[in-house]
């Protein structure tokens, strides 16, 4: 995964909850799922763009293929 060996945020790490439970729910999450709640009530788009930068895109696209397989 693009984020092995890193340590997170504690604000990163809720937001990673909360896209592992909407992955669990949904089976995948896509940029656009940051406009909706959970995420839009703790910044949206851009609070995890703010968090996680260039490598959101990449990280989303891991987590969906390693979680959902």
């Amino acid at each position: 995964m693009a984020q092995q060996g890193k340590k997170f945020t504690e604000e990163q790490i809720r937001w990673l909850e909360m896209i592992r439970d909407h992955i669990a729910g949904n089976l995948s999450i896509e940029t656009d799922d940051f406009e909706y709640a959970p995420f839009s009530q703790a910044g949206g788009i851009g609070k995890v763009y703010q968090l996680f930068g260039e490598e959101l895109n990449i990280m989303l696209d891991e987590l969906n293929e390693r979680l959902v397989a």
